[in-house]
């Protein structure tokens, strides 16, 4: 029973997609977009068949890229929000600093990254990182400044040193706004490493699409627009899993 209530939810979620993708074949079908410009999804699907060793190839590329980044991310995110929170001073001087590693344009800071790092992993890890460092550390800031009051006054009266506040109290609750900043970073993640691709390196999706650009295989282009985003979800469904084993309170 349970099963079945359960598979009742999930399908018509698949509708709207499979709408698109019958629309989307339609279209093609019909001759107003030319073929070129708007390949079918069977293209679409054949292609990626084709090319799928090579596209793995470039794809582990990729995800290493995108993983190595947002993990440097995570754990510099943690670090400078349990600074920023515990010391108002260090606030007050790295917020404005914070903020403006976000007015510089991705796309314009790529080239200068691949000029100072070369064309290997180190200019996409750096765009990756600097992608994602952002909403994962204003996420956990506010997190920490939205502690409940009561159980950290109880905690200073029994006489808890200041990393025990942390330890007990800010950080489970900060949880969930963790893993809101991660499913966002995730996304930016793979989205960063391609950028970067694009710009400068010898492999990588991103490379792959300047390549198949040049050709005018947008079916091959297409393909990867669809592993990418197939990524993204399959790295914020694997990010949702990990938060319900790590916050099983909240499922209760």
């Amino acid at each position: 029973m349970g099963i079945l209530k359960k598979r009742a939810v999930e399908v018509p979620a698949i509708i709207p997609a499979a709408a698109l993708i019958l629309f989307w074949q339609l279209l093609s079908m019909s001759g107003i977009v030319p073929p070129y410009m708007l390949p079918s999804p069977l293209r679409v699907i054949s292609v990626f068949a084709a090319d799928f060793p090579l596209l793995m190839g470039h794809l582990r590329r990729t995800l290493t890229e995108a993983m190595a980044g947002l993990a440097l991310a995570i754990a510099a995110a943690y670090i400078l929000a349990v600074l920023m929170d515990w010391n108002r001073l260090i606030k007050q001087s790295i917020s404005p600093l914070l903020l403006l590693t976000q007015t510089m344009p991705v796309i314009a800071l790529a080239p200068l990254l691949i000029l100072w790092l070369g064309y290997g992993y180190a200019p996409k890890i750096t765009l990756v990182f600097l992608t994602c460092f952002f909403p994962m550390t204003i996420a956990l800031l506010g997190a920490f400044s939205q502690a409940d009051a009561d159980a950290l006054r109880l905690l200073q009266s029994m006489g808890a040193k200041k990393w025990q506040l942390y330890r007990y109290i800010k950080i489970p609750q900060a949880l969930p706004a963790f893993f809101s900043g991660l499913r966002i970073a995730a996304s930016y993640s793979i989205i960063g490493a391609v950028i970067a691709e694009w710009l400068g390196g010898d492999a990588g999706l991103g490379v792959y699409m300047i390549r198949v650009r040049r050709s005018y295989s947008f079916d091959k282009m297409f393909a990867v627009i669809l592993l990418t985003s197939a990524l993204s979800i399959l790295l914020i469904k694997l990010i949702t899993i990990i938060e319900d084993k790590s916050t099983p309170w909240r499922n209760n």
